[in-house]
């Protein structure tokens, strides 16, 4: 069975380089095999929440995580900080779709950061959603210079290349070791419904 997987380009903005990096890792991933849906934040743009507004996204974007056996989360890093469309996105996201899942951590920065998002998101995205972060984590530093069509512009950019594709393998592996998790747990005792 393949792995189904979900990559989350946490970028509020039309055309991010998260959504770059997304569709280079979705094709990574695709060559080992696996089914791969990028739901891009800068395209498919969920209102702040609370909103009473109705959200037409957010039911497609739910059915396609609830379906996906592991996630990729790309996060741009924002005045060092995750930014604010995919803090939003973990606001929506419940253990329904996410639960028991494992997740790789992306942080993308065009200088030389983004490490503190991912900081930022493993303290705080995943109490009640409790999605699985892995160890693993990926940083695409000067990402504009680097993951663009064809083949490595230099050393750096075939460094984060041969990185990228070693953290999708450890994710594969998690994949792997946590399938049928969220099915095998009881959610029966709603007074355990939220994290602690």
């Amino acid at each position: 069975m393949s792995a189904k997987i979900v990559l989350v380009a946490g970028s509020s903005r039309v055309d991010s380089q998260s959504a770059k990096v997304a569709h280079y890792l979705a094709e990574r991933l695709r060559a080992r095999g696996a089914q791969c849906q990028v739901l891009d934040l800068g395209h498919a743009a969920l209102p702040l929440w609370p909103s009473a507004e109705k959200v037409a996204a957010w039911p497609a974007m739910a059915a396609q995580l609830e379906e996906a056996d592991a996630l990729v989360l790309l996060s741009p890093e924002w005045n060092g900080m995750a930014c604010p469309a995919l803090k939003n996105f973990f606001l929506y996201a419940g253990r329904a779709e996410l639960a028991h899942k494992p997740a790789l951590l992306v942080g993308v920065s065009s200088g030389l950061g983004g490490a503190y998002p991912l900081s930022e998101l493993r303290a705080s995205s995943y109490k009640n959603c409790r999605i699985c972060f892995i160890p693993e984590q990926l940083i695409v530093r000067q990402v504009e210079a680097v993951m663009n069509h064809g083949p490595a512009a230099d050393a750096d950019d075939q460094r984060i290349r041969e990185r990228a594709d070693w953290a999708l393998d450890v994710l594969l592996h998690y994949r792997e070791a946590l399938r049928g998790l969220p099915q095998r747990i009881d959610w029966s005792r709603p007074q355990f419904g939220n994290g602690m």
